[in-house]
C-alpha cells in the first residue's frame, strides 16, 4: 500500500497565514523524510476552515522544498475555474515539479464558496464533466475546439505541455455516478473522509464492484480513502485529539449542508443532534490511537474497500505542530511497515 498525507491548512484559532504556510512546508519535508509517498493540497476559500486556495501553486512550492515525494491537489474544485487555465496550471506544475505531480479533481460541495465566486453549485456536475473532457483533450498536445453547454471556444492549443503524458488523475466521489465516470475515464478514485463511517465505505465498495462488472472494463482504477490520523503511545492524549478532529468534522458537514457559520472569516463548528459519540468516532470514523490500534483501523478499511492507497490527514483542527510531526514519525515507523 502507498501512503499519502493531506494539507487542509486550517486553524480554528485563526493563526497567521505565515505560520500555517511554514507549518505546511515543514510537514511536507517531514513526510518526504519519513517515507510517505505523496502529499496532497486542498482547495478552499474564504474561511479559517482552509487557508489553501491555490493547491497547484503550493504543490510546486512543496516539490521545490522536498527531494522525492510526489505532490498533488486534493482537489482542484474544477467548476470554479475555466478548464483551459486549469490545464495550463497543471502542465506548469508538472514541469516545475519534475514530473512529480498527481492531480485530484472534484466538483466541490460548499455553496458558501460557489456563491462568493459567482457560481451555482447546482451546475457543478455538468460543468465538471465538460471541464474534464477539455483537460483530457488539452493534454493530447494537439489543437482542439470545444462546443458545450458551459464552455465554447474555437481551435486552441495548450502550452506548456506536462512532463507526464498526462499526469495521474484522481477523482473524489462516493456516488454510483462518480464511480461510473471514474472507471470510464480511467481515473483513480478517492472516497471517504471526515464524517463518513466505515459502513458507508463498505457500501461504496459494493457499488463500485457492481458498476465495474456492468461496464465490463478490463482495468480498474486504484482506490484510496482518507481519514484523520493521530498515532500516540500515550492514550491520555486521545480525548483532546478527538475534539480537534470533531471540530473539523462539524465544519465540514455544516459547509456541505449549507448550515455553515462563518464569523469575520472564522469557521464556527456547529454541533449536530445525531452526532457520533467519542467511542463511535474512534471505532468507525478515525484512525486515532496506539500504533497497534491504527494498524487495525487501516486493516479494516483495506478489507472493506480494497484500497491500495491511504491518505493520512495528520494535521486537523489546532493540533500542535510538534504533536503532528511526532504522530507522523510514529505512523511511518510503526504503522506503515505493516502494509509494505
Amino acid at each position: 500500500m502507498e501512503f499519502g498525507t493531506f494539507l487542509l491548512m486550517q486553524s480554528p484559532s485563526a493563526a497567521s497565514s505565515e505560520e500555517l504556510y511554514q507549518r505546511g512546508t515543514e510537514i511536507a519535508q517531514a513526510a518526504d523524510e519519513f517515507g510517505f509517498d505523496s502529499i496532497w493540497c486542498a482547495e478552499h476559500h474564504f474561511s479559517t476552515y482552509g487557508y489553501l486556495a491555490r493547491p497547484l501553486m503550493y504543490a510546486v512550492h512543496l516539490a521545490n522544498n522536498t527531494k522525492r515525494i510526489r505532490v498533488g491537489s486534493a482537489v482542484v474544485v474544477l467548476p470554479l475555474h475555466h478548464p483551459l487555465v486549469v490545464a495550463e496550471e497543471i502542465a506548469t506544475a508538472d514541469l516545475l515539479s519534475g514530473g512529480r505531480l498527481d492531480v485530484g479533481l472534484g466538483r466541490g460541495y460548499q455553496t458558501y464558496e460557489f456563491e462568493r465566486l459567482g457560481h451555482n453549485l447546482n451546475e457543478s456536475r455538468e460543468r465538471f464533466d465538460e471541464a474534464v473532457e477539455i483537460l483530457l483533450k488539452a493534454f493530447e498536445g494537439e489543437p482542439f475546439s470545444y462546443d458545450g453547454q458551459y464552455y465554447n471556444f474555437e481551435e486552441t492549443s495548450i502550452f506548456p505541455q506536462p512532463v507526464q503524458k498526462p499526469p495521474p488523475f484522481w477523482m473524489v466521489g462516493q456516488s454510483a455516478e462518480s464511480i461510473v465516470n471514474s472507471v470510464k475515464l480511467g481515473f483513480n478514485l478517492v472516497s471517504g473522509g471526515f464524517g463518513v463511517p466505515i459502513e458507508r465505505l463498505a457500501d461504496f465498495r459494493r457499488s463500485f464492484d457492481e458498476k465495474v462488472a456492468e461496464l465490463g472494463v478490463s482495468t480498474t482504477p486504484r482506490i484510496s480513502t482518507q481519514r484523520p490520523v493521530y498515532v500516540t503511545k500515550d492514550e491520555s492524549e486521545i480525548p483532546e485529539i478527538v475534539e480537534h478532529a470533531r471540530w473539523n468534522m462539524r465544519v465540514t458537514l455544516s459547509l456541505r449542508q449549507g448550515l455553515q457559520r462563518v464569523e469575520h472569516g472564522r469557521a464556527v463548528a456547529v454541533p449536530f443532534e445525531t452526532e457520533p459519540t467519542t467511542e463511535e468516532l474512534l471505532e468507525r470514523y478515525f484512525v486515532v490511537g496506539t500504533p497497534d490500534t491504527c494498524i487495525q483501523r487501516i486493516q479494516a478499511l483495506q478489507e472493506v474497500m480494497g484500497i491500495d492507497h491511504f491518505n493520512a490527514s495528520c494535521w486537523f483542527g489546532d493540533v500542535p505542530h510538534d504533536k503532528v510531526l511526532n504522530s507522523m514519525r510514529l505512523f511511518s515507523e510503526e504503522v506503515m511497515p505493516a502494509f509494505r
